[in-house]
């Protein structure tokens, strides 16, 4: 393949704006569990991805009295063209966040609880090391609670892997997020190489560990592509897949390339089920952290 092949194309004149889908939007947050648990974030100190990735199942989450936990700041040090987290330099990492999202899991009763973080590449062990001792925390407030790890990539870092692995995480999610050809321009500072490395490493650090990743579609990918993907985690051994829409968080983010159909999702499922997964979720309104417990259940149940 010649390297002009494997150059990003940007379309200096972009499609008009596409109106969203009937099945593509999603109730407004209400209720009383949605602003119960906003508030004991706010009293914690914590930030939650569902606000600052502006997720759009929010409002069914926090209702359902489950919500993604985000360690680290709310500041990313890398510029991914589609998400919607803030980015900059970020603040000393705050030992103490540990104990305050065990508190808060605690205080949800959760039975399952997520726990991700924006990217840290200024102190990578660093960062794996709050992920275990959030792991750690939340055990010993909530014995019963399962906790599913979202990790960065920590650079290609054996050591902090390593770190989040040995306190035993029941999950272990990397998103793969894209295709390769589409790596530069959607995930700044990311390799997909790296990506498939760190989920086989998962498996090969810790036996027996559910690994999961995710993949967004609508930013210019073709289907094929798209089953290569689906080929590549399966050969890992990556055990949950969730496929769901990119939905462009402003106007300064990568445009929607287009919207694909409830039938094209479960079509995907199809595909990605040949590869071995023991857990598909795909759907538009998919992101990694939907459905999270029931997913787990599954794949429990599968074993």
């Amino acid at each position: 393949m010649s390297a002009t092949s494997q150059l990003v194309q940007i379309d200096v004149n972009p499609p008009l704006r596409q109106p969203k889908p009937e099945w593509l939007k999603a109730r407004a947050p209400v209720g009383e569990n949605f602003h119960n648990l906003k508030k004991l974030a706010r009293g914690l100190g914590l930030h939650t991805v569902c606000e600052s990735a502006q997720c759009p199942n929010i409002g069914e989450c926090w209702n359902h009295g489950t919500a993604t936990f985000m360690l680290l700041g709310n500041i990313c040090t890398r510029r991914c063209g589609f998400c919607a987290v803030p980015k900059g330099r970020p603040g000393p990492i705050d030992w103490d966040e540990p104990v305050r999202v065990a508190e808060a899991v605690a205080a949800l009763r959760l039975k399952h609880a997520v726990i991700t973080s924006v990217n840290r590449d200024d102190d990578n062990v660093g960062g794996a090391k709050v992920f275990a001792e959030t792991i750690r925390q939340v055990r010993e407030l909530s014995p019963g609670c399962r906790v599913e790890v979202l990790i960065p990539d920590f650079q290609g870092s054996d050591e902090a892997l390593r770190v989040v692995l040995d306190a035993r995480p029941d999950v272990l999610n990397h998103n793969t997020e894209t295709v390769p050809r589409l790596y530069r321009a959607v995930r700044s500072g990311a390799r997909y190489e790296r990506t498939l490395r760190l989920l086989e490493n998962a498996k090969k650090f810790s036996s027996g560990m559910v690994t999961k990743s995710g993949v967004m579609v609508g930013l210019g990918e073709s289907i094929v592509e798209l089953i290569e993907v689906f080929r590549d985690l399966g050969s890992r051994d990556v055990d949950i897949l969730t496929v769901g829409q990119y939905l462009r968080p402003s106007r300064d983010h990568l445009p929607i390339a287009r919207f694909y159909t409830p039938d094209e999702f479960r079509f995907m499922k199809d595909q990605a089920l040949r590869f071995g997964f023991r857990h598909v979720e795909s759907g538009p309104l998919v992101r990694s952290s939907y459905h999270a417990d029931e997913q787990t259940v599954a794949t429990a149940a599968s074993q």
